[in-house]
């Protein structure tokens, strides 16, 4: 805005009291050309010059004065979501600004003491923020008056939305920030802590998402109805409704069945997406391997039955595996000796507790009988191998040794969770449908996950990270054989999958690395939200790993934070920039009897110093609704969302309507206590 060595915007604007001058100058060159020995055609030219320079201090001047209240309250940006733009090619993130070395110069002059006039509200503002407080109940209507939002109101309130509004105050023009989709499959990470704008950030890119044709599966542990709503009447308006798939753990009457074990590219993958919900410090570490032998073996001899699992399966046979084996040897020895199940049957009538091995003792007689049969006979099965195995343990010490799975089990196969995390796929009666990634992949659904993490959270954990597990397999098999399978004439690229991760750190495990690492190549994007880095940490308990998982995600979007080491994550990555500033320098020289007995000196310099590009305190001041983004290689944009209009909105479905009220009510309550 100058093209000085400062630019000098925080004093009066000046530029007006010229303006005043020269336009009194051109009017007295019109009526009073005679006056001033002018010819009609030279006072008209005169005054045209006048007129001109009158403009232009005007405008200069307005700039100023347009600049002094940027700095104290933004213009309106708000859009309705039928306003959202979309496109082939970039993702819209909102409206802002390329961060440059001369906003830091700018913020940096905001801080000066004699700037502190221009950033505060004036008298009249300050006159009417007290009468509301004391008209509050004497005089309501005086104070609804003053308090309205309206742009007919000179005294407004400043928007509520806290923080520093010199941030975006900064600069005048803004433009629509967009993020090219290409860059987009490098991952995204967003951070802000609670009551910032993360949600409202993801309804933008979901929207976007939806009315794009691509596959949208959106995580969100705690449950936003605001969230499920947007959701649903975007799949709605683009004419996607009858793909969209509800999955919420609180309200299973209307949530389609989930699997979350049922399908896998190994079967050892069953196992560790069951094992990997167990702590694994110190001495845990231990008895979760010990658990994940036992679920593989019980997996390996279910899928060699025919059987899908699924926890309520895993979890009968971790408490009595003596079936499975019995079962098993059933189907496998004939296949030796067809007389070999006659055989064992007798020597079950024989077994009593006599002759039963102390290590057996409570076993199933025809578990002792098949110990004996096998003793004699040399037959080899892996899978038979395996349950034998786990079979010869003493029955107390097997009990000890999956104590830490059994609760988790439990929890997962109790109530009303059984028949949704254990779809029966026989049962023609029941309308809910059974949710499978790659089903949804190839239909390019809607997806929402709702895993109600405020009530359960260790169940919450346990599903989302088996989705994630899911994911993975899933995103692997895509990477290999495409879409449909690799089937000759098929040559269609799975579509892009735009995965939203809300409190991703509450789902994250070891299957979260391989997903963002590697998912990219089967067109996985992932953006997750979440508070701090420190959220991570905690979750993984590694901060090498915590460090491996951020350094995944190629752009990052900042909103308000409260954790130093957070903020760093973004300003650590920006240079150093020269900043100027004057300095004003005086002294007196007083020497008595000489000629001259007094002399002064007064002189100004301006100086310069290293600076960030962007100071941690600003990202700790940011208001709601405001980012800072690092896109396309580590440009830095400020950013600010638009805040949302009701519309017009499709009318709800009653199960989704009954949820979100419900979920409404909950985080009421919650939010009261």
């Amino acid at each position: 805005m100058s093209r000085y060595t400062l630019e000098a915007l925080l004093r009066p604007p000046v530029e007006l009291y010229s303006a005043v001058c020269a336009l009194c100058a051109a009017l007295l060159c019109l009526n009073s050309a005679a006056l001033l020995m002018l010819s009609p055609i030279a006072s008209c030219l005169l005054a045209g010059g006048f007129l001109l320079l009158a403009l232009r201090r005007s405008w200069q001047g307005w700039q100023i004065l347009r600049y002094h209240r940027n700095l104290l309250r933004l213009p309106r940006y708000a859009l309705t979501t039928r306003k959202i733009p979309v496109s082939r090619r970039r993702l819209f993130l909102g409206k802002g600004f390329r961060w440059q070395p001369i906003h830091t110069q700018r913020l940096y002059d905001c801080l000066q003491p004699e700037a502190a006039r221009f950033l505060h509200p004036g008298l009249c503002h300050q006159l009417a923020r007290r009468l509301e407080k004391r008209c509050e109940h004497a005089l309501p209507w005086l104070t609804h008056l003053l308090s309205t939002d309206h742009w007919l109101n000179p005294v407004r309130p400043l928007p509520p939305v806290g923080g520093n509004p010199w941030l975006h105050g900064v600069e005048l023009k803004e433009s629509e920030v967009t993020l090219p989709l290409g860059e987009r499959v490098g991952h995204t990470l967003v951070l802000g802590t609670t009551r910032v704008g993360k949600t409202r950030l993801a309804e933008v890119l979901a929207t976007q998402d939806i009315h794009r044709g691509e596959v949208v599966i959106v995580f969100d542990p705690k449950g936003d109805a605001d969230l499920l709503k947007r959701l649903w009447v975007e799949a709605k308006r683009a004419g996607r409704s009858d793909r969209f798939i509800l999955f919420h753990l609180a309200y299973p009457a209307t949530s389609a069945r989930y699997n979350a074990i049922g399908r896998f590219g190994r079967i050892s993958e069953v196992a560790s997406r069951i094992a990997g919900q167990l702590s694994g410090e110190g001495n845990s570490a231990a008895f979760r391997e010990f658990a994940w032998r036992f679920v593989n073996i019980i997996a390996r001899a279910l899928v060699a039955l025919g059987q899908r699992p699924d926890y309520q399966l895993i979890s009968r046979h971790v408490v009595n595996i003596d079936a499975l084996f019995i079962d098993y040897a059933r189907i496998v020895l004939p296949r030796h000796n067809a007389r070999a199940w006659e055989v064992v049957a007798q020597l079950a009538e024989r077994i009593n507790d006599k002759n039963t091995p102390r290590n057996l003792q409570g076993r199933d007689r025809h578990v002792v009988a098949l110990e004996q049969y096998l003793n004699e006979e040399k037959f080899y099965d892996p899978i038979l191998d395996g349950l034998r195995s786990a079979v010869r343990y003493d029955k107390t010490y097997f009990d000890k040794i999956v104590a830490s799975l059994l609760p988790l089990l439990e929890k997962l196969t109790t109530g009303s969770l059984a028949a949704l995390l254990a779809p029966d796929y026989h049962d023609l009666d029941d309308a809910r449908p059974i949710l499978d990634w790659q089903q949804a992949i190839r239909q390019k659904a809607i997806v929402y996950v709702g895993l109600d993490a405020l009530s359960d959270a260790v169940v919450a954990a346990a599903v989302g990270n088996s989705m994630f597990a899911d994911l993975v397999s899933v995103a692997g098999h895509l990477y290999k054989f495409g879409l449909n399978d690799a089937l000759p004439g098929s040559t269609e690229k799975p579509p892009p999958i735009n995965l939203h991760c809300d409190e991703f750190n509450e789902l994250m495990g070891p299957e979260f690395i391989p997903l963002i690492n590697k998912g990219g190549g089967a067109g996985i994007q992932v953006t997750a939200y979440t508070q701090t880095l420190s959220d991570i940490q905690a979750r993984i308990g590694n901060a090498a790993k915590a460090g491996q998982v951020v350094g995944n995600f190629n752009n990052l979007i900042m909103l308000r934070v409260r954790e130093t080491a957070t903020a760093e994550l973004l300003t650590k990555q920006l240079p150093q920039v020269e900043i100027r500033s004057r300095q004003v320098s005086s002294g007196v020289t007083d020497t008595p009897g000489g000629q001259n007995s007094f002399v002064s000196s007064t002189h100004e310099q301006v100086v310069t110093r290293s600076v960030p590009l962007l100071d941690t305190a600003a990202l700790i001041q940011l208001p709601k609704g405001q980012a800072f983004a690092l896109l396309e290689g580590g440009q830095l944009w400020k950013i600010r969302l638009p805040l949302p209009i009701g519309d017009k909105r499709w009318p709800l479905p009653d199960s989704i309507q009954q949820l979100t009220e419900w979920m409404q009510a909950r985080q009421h309550d919650e939010n009261q206590a």
